[in-house]
């Protein structure tokens, strides 16, 4: 019997992971008939990627108040997969936490990410993964870290909250009074960005404006991102703008990193580990992945590439069927992809495939297994 594995990141807008593994299955039951399908819901590493590790794995949640960007009051949760917790920053810290018309890294703080990390420690989890994707905040992880007990002051001893704002305004670091649990925890980071801290490809001019810096703004940041860095420089001896990932989700990664010792790792190849994606797909005869749009991005570290690799080490064919292709998305087959497949092309624009985009991934899914069968 023909065993079928699914494991498609979500199509942006369109098509979630999971309505694609649905899709896929219905396809695979009418045109093949008896099979053995194996769906799984990926993410990136930003919102939903834990909702999507906890149905992977049966895991569970557990719910925190913490504070969200603007120091409100929420409620969020952390996942448990066996011995490990598992944290996603756009639960606490998120860019959908905060209304457009009031986006502002200047004034945004990435504490409750710090609070959902306290709670897990002391509950006695001391394996902690944190996906860092989808943050509102540009605070080089200030709040998260004073949430843990390390403590940013200015010129005058007085106590920083950790927001963009205060970036500048740090002139001393004081982790003497770390929250005790945190001396045996492992921490591993889901960062898919190799953007340093500082600088043109760095966290602020990079990513500030999507969370909704001005340029006057981008350039105050950014003023304050590089005393932040003479200080991690100065007090620990690392430079983040030699570290890969350090300037993701507003420098979140840097102060992991940095500061707690945290292993900045690829997000799909974390998420493939904790899924156990190896054991899934012993026996598979085809793997299918895809996203919304194939591009060069797509071979750094994206759904599709690390599906691809783990594909070619098994020997095992994966068809990328994407909704569309841009500059550079034949890389993708130097990374175990046998095939790609796309919804948009010479007959349908990307426009009209968007619109239709469940009807159109069902017909082409079924020419799919229809050329499985004729081969």
């Amino acid at each position: 019997m023909m065993k079928l594995v699914f494991a498609s990141d979500s199509f942006k807008g369109t098509l979630t992971s999971e309505k694609i593994s649905e899709l896929l299955t219905k396809a695979a039951g009418e045109v093949i008939g008896k099979c053995e399908t194996v769906p799984l819901v990926l993410a990136d590493g930003g919102e939903g990627t834990l909702e999507a590790l906890l149905r992977a794995r049966e895991g569970k949640k557990i719910p925190v108040t913490v504070h969200d960007p603007l120091l409100r009051e929420i409620r969020a949760y952390y996942g448990v997969i066996g011995d490990e917790a598992v944290i996603e920053m756009a639960q606490a810290s998120g860019l959908t936490l905060v209304p457009e018309d009031v986006r502002d890294p200047l004034l945004t703080s990435s504490v409750g990410t710090g609070e959902l990390m306290r709670a897990a420690l002391q509950a006695g989890y001391r394996k902690l993964t944190i996906a860092i994707g989808g943050s509102a905040t540009n605070d080089g992880g200030m709040g998260a870290a004073a949430a843990l007990g390390i403590r940013f002051s200015d010129n005058d001893g007085n106590i920083l909250p950790g927001r963009g704002i205060d970036l500048a305004r740090i002139r001393c670091i004081d982790r003497s009074a770390l929250i005790p649990e945190l001396k045996d925890a492992q921490i591993r980071v889901m960062c898919d960005v190799k953007n340093p801290l500082c600088g043109e490809n760095g966290a602020t001019y990079v990513y500030g404006p999507q969370k909704g810096a001005s340029r006057e703004a981008l350039n105050t940041l950014e003023e304050g991102m590089r005393n932040y860095r003479e200080l991690l420089i100065r007090e620990f001896g690392m430079d983040p703008d030699t570290i890969e990932g350090a300037g993701a989700a507003g420098g979140m990664g840097a102060a992991l990193k940095i500061l707690f010792g945290a292993e900045l790792k690829s997000g799909i190849g974390t998420i493939l580990d904790i899924v156990h994606f190896d054991e899934l797909i012993k026996g598979a005869d085809v793997i299918i992945s895809g996203e919304g749009r194939l591009d060069s991005q797509s071979s750094t570290g994206k759904a599709v590439q690390g599906v691809g690799e783990h594909a070619k080490k098994a020997g095992i064919a994966c068809i990328a069927l994407c909704g569309s292709v841009g500059a550079g998305y034949e890389k993708i087959l130097d990374h175990g992809v046998t095939r790609i497949v796309t919804l948009a092309g010479e007959a349908v624009s990307p426009e009209y495939a968007m619109e239709h985009a469940e009807e159109l991934y069902y017909m082409r899914a079924k020419e799919v297994f229809s050329g499985m069968l004729r081969s």
